[in-house]
């Protein structure tokens, strides 16, 4: 009885042990794991996204003009110096200089005289003053080469991008700023540089307007505008997306070619093919904010957007009305396959002569909803009018096929083939020669002719015969 009481007890107590053991294990853990989302919370919060701020200073020969009481160089050292300072105050932010006009004379220059003096890394302010310092403005003013080197200076994409142009002029290598911001934009820095002008003339400052946002140099906030600016700066990337609009207004419609235009300038800067993603959403473009755009799809007939500005890191939507439906055109291709050069003139109405497209029979072609007129250029010509085209669906329109007519004559002559309907339409016209072949549309016709070497009308022969699709139809023109 004492054994088997024990032996209960030694099991109670085995029991007990496993059982703390367990606990001491769970408690651990927890601790273990809530040790490490706080360590992680707490690492997520030090996380700052790196801020790099490239100084693109301009020390060609026009920097050493007056500009007040000083001349424009000492103005711009003394700018700089305040601005680095100032920035350099700022959590997580690096440097470098790159310096335009600096090292060859001008005359002659030259527009490839731009170096990446200091490049990006900690502690490099002191350096940078003292290059800066050290500028002897002696050269050219290539800004296209040297914006689009820039680009290059950024070695990460991932930290927040930046660019202060310090200028007293425009540019002078025949260059292109505003291509310059696209090749910016590609390398991943999309925040438009920050130009400050020094003497610079309203038509100067015009030319900067598709390069970044302009401050002068003269204005006594320009340093606290920007270092505000930057200090605010978050990685937010200008976006748009297109939606094509059915006649629900959803943007359903997609693979269209569209184009990008600067409404101001009325020049193209995009071109894309409109896509919709994997969730069936129109795709997101990361574009530059800065010009007011039109967007123009190439639907049949071209649409197009009202102006849109889009805003700066936020995502934009343009939307198009752009509802689309099919029209087919369907003919047998018969055993003399006819149809491989049968086209048709595709027209918004009968009023409006302009042709819209030019479709191949045996396709299928999207449209703008509404109605058409159709010529096809059978022989004799096939005229639909009013085909209505509705979204999404496809109007079917099927012509029958053509037969083709052998024309024989012993002597050359003149003559025409004639529509023999309730009037007599004129088709065409007679070749000069004795073997002639003509493919037309079912039904029947009448052949007037006479030979060259008869010169009397009453000589005139006259064939009437009737034509079947894919069958050959011979006439002999012999008196």
């Amino acid at each position: 009885m004492i054994s088997f009481y024990n032996n209960i007890k030694n099991q109670d107590i085995l029991a007990f042990s496993n059982f703390m053991r367990k606990l001491l294990f769970i408690i651990f853990y927890v601790f273990v794991c809530f040790g490490t989302i706080n360590l992680l919370s707490q690492v997520k919060k030090a996380e700052v996204t790196l801020k790099r701020v490239l100084f693109v200073f301009d020390a060609s020969k026009s920097m050493k003009t007056k500009h007040g009481a000083k001349t424009r160089i000492q103005g711009a050292k003394e700018l700089f110096y305040d601005f680095i300072d100032s920035l350099n105050k700022q959590k997580n932010i690096q440097f470098a200089l790159r310096m335009y006009g600096s090292t060859v004379a001008y005359p002659p220059g030259d527009c490839k005289d731009s170096k990446l003096i200091v490049p990006f890394g900690p502690n490099n302010i002191g350096l940078i003053k003292n290059k800066v310092a050290e500028a002897n403005p002696t050269g050219i003013t290539p800004i296209e080469h040297s914006l689009t080197e820039a680009a290059n200076d950024f070695s990460d994409t991932k930290s927040i991008n930046m660019i202060i142009l310090i200028t007293d002029g425009i540019e002078e290598c025949d260059g292109d700023p505003c291509k310059a911001r696209q090749k910016l934009m590609e390398k991943g820095i999309v925040f438009k540089p920050f130009i400050i002008g020094i003497g610079l003339t309203l038509e100067q400052i015009k030319t900067f307007e598709c390069v970044g946002d302009y401050y002068d140099f003269d204005n006594t906030q320009t340093l606290s505008n920007i270092s505000s600016i930057i200090s605010n700066q978050k990685k937010n990337k200008t976006t748009v997306q297109v939606n094509l609009l059915d006649t629900k207004s959803l943007p359903t419609e997609t693979n269209v070619s569209m184009t990008f235009y600067d409404s101001n300038k009325h020049s193209y800067i995009y071109n894309y093919l409109h896509t919709l993603n994997v969730v069936n959403h129109p795709d997101t473009l990361c574009i530059d904010e800065y010009p007011c755009y039109k967007v123009v799809a190439h639907t049949i007939p071209p649409t197009e957007s009202k102006n849109a500005n889009l805003t700066q890191g936020k995502h934009n939507i343009i939307a198009i009305d752009a509802p689309q439906g099919y029209i087919e055109l369907r003919r047998p291709v018969g055993i003399y396959n006819f149809n491989e050069k049968v086209k048709c003139i595709v027209r918004k109405t009968i009023s409006d002569m302009k042709t819209l497209h030019v479709q191949q029979m045996n396709t299928i072609e999207k449209y703008i909803t509404g109605s058409y007129d159709l010529e096809i250029l059978t022989l004799p010509r096939t005229y639909i009018s009013s085909v209505k085209v509705v979204q999404s669906q496809t109007k079917l329109l099927e012509i029958p096929n053509a037969g083709m007519l052998v024309v024989r004559a012993l002597d050359n002559g003149d003559g025409c083939i004639l529509k023999d309907n309730k009037k007599l339409d004129w088709v065409c016209n007679l070749n000069n020669t004795t073997s002639q072949v003509y493919y037309l549309q079912p039904g029947n016709y009448r052949i007037e002719w006479r030979a060259k070497s008869l010169k009397g009308s009453i000589y005139t022969v006259e064939k009437r015969f009737t034509i079947t699709s894919d069958l050959e139809t011979k006439v002999e023109l012999y008196k």
